[in-house]
């Protein structure tokens, strides 16, 4: 019986947004925004007929901030936000809580163009109050805490998991 899903697939372009193209924009929200729609509508079936069920999205820091180039990404990642707010709203009465996870800036193979560039890397450090990238396994702490029943009442949050990025200035 599945009473945890989590919706992790995701995309990134980067093009200056006047030259964005159309094909790209497509792909990203058919890949980022309609994959977690139909993978939550599709697993919530299951858990509302049982009473229960967690479904976490994967957001990103830029559904707060936004960075050149990104645009198309940013708007996806916005729209997952509110998504997770929206499947909140009309599943929670059914037992289910949906929440989001939203990581900052990660060393991953989708960023590693930017780990590598030296000036992004050392405006990354500054701008962090953490003072680095962070590193994948420091998302499981988030996972297994919204997976749990430790967080039994937090529902329609996404927990950044960012450095203190968005706290910051």
């Amino acid at each position: 019986m599945l009473f945890r899903s989590i919706n992790n697939a995701g995309v990134q372009f980067r093009a200056p947004l006047e030259d964005f193209p159309e094909e790209q924009w497509e792909r990203l929200f058919k890949t980022n925004v309609s994959g977690a729609f139909h993978a939550g509508k599709a697993v919530a079936r299951n858990m509302i007929a049982r009473g229960k069920g967690k479904i976490i999205n994967i957001g990103s820091v830029q559904s707060e901030l936004a960075r050149p180039n990104i645009a198309p990404y940013t708007a996806t990642k916005g729209a997952i936000r509110n998504l997770t707010r929206g499947m909140c709203t009309d599943w929670a009465k059914y037992g289910l809580q949906v929440n989001a996870i939203a990581p900052g800036y990660f060393r991953t193979e989708m960023n590693q163009a930017l780990v590598d560039n030296q000036e992004f890397s050392a405006w990354l450090e500054k701008r962090t109050p953490a003072g680095r990238w962070g590193y994948v396994d420091e998302l499981i702490g988030a996972a297994v805490f919204l997976a749990s029943d430790a967080s039994s009442f937090v529902n329609g949050h996404t927990l950044y998991v960012d450095g203190g990025m968005t706290a910051s200035v």
